[in-house]
């Protein structure tokens, strides 16, 4: 029901949260709705057993007492739900964020073209693009996804493009 490390903010486990954790198992499951009731201030969902119970008790308690998720992190995943409302079936992709620093390496028409990724934009041959298309329709002379031309997004699958024949 826990991490054992102390996780992101390196603080030490308070002793109390750390009672109440240990309580959970052996809480009824009469208990354990009233709890639920209590932290949530709604009734608990009929599905949840005795397991999802604990589970979402002890994720409140932690939640509570060192804090929830970030901003970016509560955003991020409100943009996945959103996604996923939109494309119940769809294939849900996480945004990628590349460090300064890094190099993108592809290989096209047997030649191999090096970018490297600055804090704002990329470096190719000596100058500066502020996108990845730019440098993609550079080196191809058509347009390009210049994220998916790098290989940092998937290509669609059969199934979001309409069935396709796989003999």
């Amino acid at each position: 029901m826990r991490e054992e490390s102390q996780g992101p903010t390196n603080r030490a486990a308070d002793p109390q949260v750390e009672a109440k954790l240990e309580e959970l198992p052996k809480t009824p499951i009469a208990a354990l709705r009233s709890r639920y009731r209590e932290l949530f201030r709604t009734e608990p969902p009929k599905a949840f057993g005795p397991d999802l119970l604990r589970r979402s008790i002890a994720h409140r308690i932690q939640e509570r007492a060192y804090g929830g998720l970030s901003r970016e992190h509560q955003r991020l995943l409100d943009q996945l739900v959103k996604a996923a409302r939109a494309k119940p079936n769809g294939r849900l992709e996480l945004p990628r964020r590349i460090k300064p620093g890094s190099e993108l390496v592809r290989t096209w028409n047997r030649k191999t073209y090096r970018v490297m990724v600055m804090e704002k934009g990329f470096a190719w041959e000596g100058k500066t693009f502020s996108s990845l298309s730019e440098i993609a329709f550079a080196i191809t002379g058509t347009k390009w996804n210049g994220p998916r031309f790098f290989g940092l997004r998937s290509r669609p699958s059969q199934s979001e493009g309409g069935k396709e024949n796989a003999g």
